[in-house]
C-alpha cells in the first residue's frame, strides 16, 4: 500500500494518504504535507518536535494537526522526516500527541511550491478495520 498518493485537482495540491491505523494515516497526511513544499524524502532528521492537539471532531483534528505542522515549516522551518509517534484519542473530544523527527532547514531544500493553508475542500476521513484513509486539499 502506499503511504500517500496525489490526486487532480484545478487550482489546488489534493492528496490522499493512508495506513492501516488512523495514527498511521494522520502520520502519512504530514509528510505529504511535507511533499508538496519540497523533495521529502531527502529531508535528514536533526531535530525533534512534540505537539498536542485537542479538537472537537477528527476532522477538525487531522486538520488541526497539519496546520501545526504548516506552522512549524513557515515559522521555524522545520520540515517533517518523519513521525517518530502519534497517539489519537476520543474521550470527550479528540486528542493528539506526536513527536516529529525532522530538520530546522527548510532553506536546504529544493522548493516545489507553497502552502497557503490547509482547507475543509473536500475533506475525507474513512475509518475501517485494518483500513483508514484521509483525503486533504490544500490551498497553493
Amino acid at each position: 500500500m502506499d503511504r500517500y498518493v496525489f490526486l487532480e485537482h484545478t487550482a489546488d495540491a489534493k492528496f490522499q494518504a493512508f495506513g492501516k491505523t488512523m495514527e498511521e494515516a494522520f502520520s502519512n497526511a504530514a509528510i505529504a504535507l511535507t511533499d508538496v513544499v519540497i523533495n521529502q524524502e531527502q529531508v535528514t532528521p536533526t531535530s525533534k518536535k512534540s505537539i498536542t492537539i485537542k479538537s472537537e471532531t477528527l476532522q477538525s483534528l487531522l486538520y488541526d494537526f497539519l496546520e501545526k505542522v504548516l506552522i512549524l515549516m513557515d515559522q521555524e522551518h522545520f520540515v517533517v522526516a518523519k513521525v517518530d509517534s502519534i497517539t489519537i484519542t476520543r474521550s470527550n473530544g479528540h486528542y493528539l500527541s506526536a513527536v516529529l523527527s525532522g530538520d530546522l532547514g527548510l532553506e536546504k531544500y529544493e522548493y516545489k511550491t507553497q502552502v497557503k493553508a490547509i482547507t475543509y475542500n473536500e475533506m475525507k476521513i474513512e475509518d475501517k478495520p485494518g483500513e483508514c484513509m484521509v483525503q486533504v486539499v490544500v490551498d497553493i
